[in-house]
């Protein structure tokens, strides 16, 4: 086990047996067999850690994709990729509940960890086929990351190996997401003559006050003698 990976399960290990906040990076530093010096250099802190464990969950997910649903609709291949990155997570779901209480009422650890899963969710969404570039592009990654939060929320209740509340949740959100983001398009097709309109109110605006400077600076010059030099 590399140094990196044994000490995202060191803190995995204790996070599931203590609470966040009795952690300290000394007790992940010697579970995992690493010196202070060690740690420091893979990772600058304890919630570091937590995006280490985020993008190495990532790159299991990444690795099994297949394009067997390729032809599938959206939102079936979403709802593939996410289930499998729950599957993935699977060893690590008591220590992830423990997690989840303990930081459900800290305003900065949750808004890193939605920069976090912003990033992660850019890569479920590629791995399904979906862009998340464009004028809808954000409201989409966003719009994944709070799918997934909502279901993980499930997720971390479902003990049921058939994960049947997990999938029924899962199902529902992306079902809520794919009207929003619907809803959206339609609005910027409906919006889309409005918006040529005030661009080219706003070029217009533009090309006048350029053709007054313009005006200005000549007659500045027509009565200014040095300007003939």
């Amino acid at each position: 086990m590399d140094k990196r990976k044994a000490i995202i399960e060191a803190l995995m290990d204790l996070a599931a047996r203590r609470s966040w906040h009795e952690i300290e990076i000394t007790d992940i530093a010697k579970a995992a067999n690493v010196s202070l010096a060690e740690f420091r250099d893979l990772f600058p802190s304890k919630g570091a850690v937590l995006g280490g464990l985020s993008r190495m969950i990532d790159k299991q997910v990444l690795e099994g994709t297949t394009d067997d649903l390729a032809g599938e609709p959206a939102r079936e291949r979403i709802f593939d990729v996410l289930m499998r990155r729950f599957d993935a997570m699977q060893p690590y779901k008591e220590a992830l509940r423990r997690i989840s209480q303990d930081l459900q009422y800290d305003p900065v650890s949750l808004a890193a960890l939605n920069q976090v899963a912003l990033n992660s969710q850019r890569f479920m969404l590629a791995a399904a086929g979906i862009t998340t570039e464009g004028p809808l592009g954000t409201l989409k990654l966003q719009g994944a990351v709070l799918v997934y939060a909502n279901t993980m929320r499930t997720w971390l209740e479902d003990d049921d190996p058939a994960q049947a509340r997990t999938m029924a949740r899962l199902d529902r959100e992306l079902r809520r997401g794919e009207r929003i983001v619907e809803g959206a398009e339609d609005l910027r097709r409906l919006s889309a003559p409005l918006r040529a309109v005030g661009r080219a109110f706003m070029q217009g605006r533009r090309s006048s006050r350029s053709e007054r400077h313009r005006a200005t600076d000549d007659n500045g010059d027509a009565e200014n003698p040095a300007a003939a030099i």
